[in-house]
């Protein structure tokens, strides 16, 4: 665990996986930082979203991948973070946890959680147990209410959900951004530019959760400059039997080679299930008319 970002001064630390950095999540940034004014620096700790394979007896994908998360911290205003890997952890209980991680380490005068806050070894103990331990460490515990849209509480185990399901825009409302694909474009098959519809393959990283397999409106920004596009998530049933499945990206008005370089994708609309038609005809026929349904929702 790096923390040589730390200072030594006390600190407000947050606590969470936040997986997601969702709207939730960021309502905890703010409590943390709104402790700055009692002379404490903002903290994160949280774990390695690709160090966990379950998650409170659940197997678990994550949102984002750590990389990204962690830039959305900082871009939210915290820029002391201890990212720890679970394996090196997750033996460790949980008195432990708050009197040489959080007393010690991170020199936390408080620590702000949600209310289902787990810590410790199988995650014995929750908000009671920390505010007992901070009693003994010296640290005060600030518990954040839930956030709540549309009558429903905003979790990251909702916005799964909601993925899976392909309710694209009603996860975009509870992440507070849109859902976005950030990853290196990788080199493909090439069968996109024989049809007249060049794209850009994106391979999901490993352990993500990948949303419904389906067609998307979608946006993108390329030196700068915005576009509309057209993303497929899935396996290219029509032109492959392969079963890997990953983004698969027209940009609309857009001409250049942008293999090797990462490149953000953001989704904005369900449009279709993913389907396999009898030919490449078939398969440029529909991609010309999702271009055009993009094009008819306001598109860039």
């Amino acid at each position: 665990m790096d923390i040589k970002n730390f200072s030594g001064k006390k600190t407000a630390v947050a606590l969470g996986m936040f997986d997601g950095v969702h709207t939730g999540h960021r309502a905890v940034f703010d409590r943390t930082k709104s402790f700055e004014d009692i002379c404490t620096e903002a903290a994160v700790f949280t774990f390695d979203t690709g160090s966990l394979e379950r998650k409170h007896g659940r197997s678990y994908r994550y949102i984002i991948p750590n990389r990204v998360k962690l830039d959305m911290i900082r871009k939210s205003g915290i820029k002391n973070i201890l990212c720890a890997d679970f394996s090196e952890l997750k033996e460790v209980r949980a008195e432990e946890f708050a009197g040489k991680i959080l007393a010690e380490k991170m020199n936390a005068s408080v620590v702000v959680c949600g209310p289902d806050f787990r810590f410790g070894k199988g995650a014995a103990c929750g908000v009671e147990e920390l505010r007992k331990f901070g009693r003994k460490y010296g640290f005060d515990v600030s518990i954040v209410s839930p956030v709540i849209r549309d009558g429903e509480v905003i979790s990251s185990s909702g916005i799964r959900k909601l993925l899976l399901e392909g309710s694209i825009k009603k996860a975009n409302k509870f992440l507070g951004y849109e859902y976005t694909i950030t990853q290196s474009v990788s080199d493909g098959k090439h069968i996109g530019r024989t049809i007249d519809f060049p794209t850009v393959n994106q391979v999901f990283s490993e352990g993500q959760l990948i949303p419904a397999y389906g067609v998307y409106a979608a946006s993108t920004v390329i030196d700068g400059k915005a576009y509309s596009a057209v993303t497929n998530i899935g396996v290219k049933p029509t032109v492959t039997d392969e079963r890997i499945p990953l983004a698969e990206t027209h940009i609309i008005g857009y001409s250049g080679d942008l293999y090797g370089r990462v490149v953000r994708v953001s989704l904005s609309e369900y449009l279709r299930s993913e389907k396999k038609f009898n030919s490449l005809g078939e398969l440029k026929a529909q991609i010309a008319r999702d271009t055009e349904t993009v094009k008819s929702l306001g598109g860039i």
